[in-house]
C-alpha cells in the first residue's frame, strides 16, 4: 500500500506539473501598427503571468480571420477581439465568452476623415459622400467597415458600392489614416481611438486630413476567452483570468490600449453587433 501510494503520488506531482508548463497564449486583432501592437502585447503578457502564475505567450497574427483562426484551432486560448471578430470566433467556438472590455467599449463610435481637397468640413448631419474613392481599414474591422458601412448606408439609402467612385481595404487604422492623410483615397473610415491618439501624438497632419463626421455609439473591443480553460489550467482559471483583467490599473498599460480601465462583459453585450452583420450580409 505504501508503494502505491509513492506511485499515485508521483502520478499526480507528474499531473501537477504538466498543467503547470502548459503555456496560456493570446492575440490580437492587428488593427494598429505591428510594433505598437507587440510592445502593448508583450507587456499584457508579463502581467497576466506575474499575475496568474502561468508562463503568458503573445502571439501576433497577420489579420483579423487569422485572429479568428487561431482563436478557433485553439491555437490561443484567449484574444482581443473586435466587436465583429469577437462575434465570428464565438459562433465558431461553443462554450467561450466575452469576459472584460474596455469602459469605452461600451460606447465606441467611428470617424469619417476626409482628405483637405474635398473641402468637405465637419457636420452633425451625414456628409454627402457620392462619387468620392473611399477606404474602410480591414475588411472583418467593427469600427473600420462593419459599423461605418451600416451608417452610410442607412443614411444615404443606397450600397456603398454605388456611392463610392471606387472603395479600398487598408488593413488597419493607421494606414487608412495615412492613405487619407496622402490623398491615396479622399475619404475613409477610421477607429476613433486610433485617430484621437495619434493626432495626440502629433503623428497626424490635420491640415491635410481631418475628421469630418463621428458615428453614434456601439459595443466594440473586447477580451474573449476560450471554452475549456479551466480543464486545462485548473478550475478557477476562467474567474481568476476575468478579475486580472479587470483588475488592471497600471497606467501605462492602460494608456496603451488606450483604455481608462476594463470592465465586465458578456456575450449578450455583442448581440447588436451581430444584427447589424447579419443585416448587411457579412454574417449568415
Amino acid at each position: 500500500m505504501k508503494f502505491t501510494g509513492m506511485i499515485l503520488a508521483g502520478v499526480l506531482s507528474l499531473f501537477s506539473t504538466v498543467a503547470v508548463s502548459e503555456t496560456f497564449t493570446f492575440t490580437a486583432i492587428p488593427d494598429e501598427d505591428e510594433s505598437q501592437l507587440r510592445t502593448r502585447f508583450d507587456k499584457v503578457a508579463v502581467y497576466l503571468s506575474e499575475q496568474l502564475g502561468v508562463e503568458v505567450k503573445y502571439i501576433p497574427v497577420k489579420s483579423y480571420s487569422a485572429a479568428v483562426t487561431a482563436f478557433r484551432n485553439n491555437q490561443v486560448q484567449l484574444a482581443w477581439f473586435g466587436g465583429l471578430s469577437g462575434v465570428q470566433a464565438r459562433r465558431l467556438v461553443p462554450g467561450s465568452e466575452a469576459i472584460a472590455q474596455g469602459f469605452e467599449d461600451q460606447f465606441f463610435k467611428s470617424y469619417i476623415i476626409a482628405h483637405h481637397s474635398t473641402e468637405l468640413a465637419a457636420t452633425d448631419s451625414f456628409p454627402v459622400l457620392n462619387d468620392y474613392t473611399f477606404t474602410f481599414g480591414s475588411k472583418d474591422s467593427t469600427s473600420g467597415r462593419l459599423m461605418p458601412q451600416y451608417f452610410i448606408e442607412s443614411n444615404v439609402g443606397q450600397s456603398v458600392d454605388k456611392i463610392f467612385k471606387r472603395i479600398g481595404f487598408s488593413g488597419d487604422h493607421s494606414r487608412t489614416i495615412s492613405q487619407v492623410e496622402a490623398g491615396v483615397y479622399q475619404v475613409g473610415a477610421v477607429n476613433y481611438k486610433v485617430w484621437d491618439t495619434a493626432v495626440e501624438k502629433g503623428d497626424v497632419d490635420t491640415s491635410k486630413v481631418n475628421v469630418i463626421w463621428q458615428s453614434p455609439t456601439y459595443p466594440d473591443y473586447q477580451w474573449t476567452v476560450h471554452s475549456g480553460v479551466d480543464k486545462t489550467f485548473g478550475a478557477g482559471f476562467k474567474e481568476k483570468l476575468t478579475k486580472t483583467l479587470i483588475g488592471m490599473k497600471d497606467k501605462d498599460l492602460l494608456d496603451s490600449f488606450p483604455r481608462e480601465s476594463f470592465v465586465p462583459a458578456s456575450n449578450s453585450d455583442y448581440e447588436p453587433i451581430e444584427r447589424v452583420a447579419k443585416a448587411i450580409g457579412m454574417l449568415d
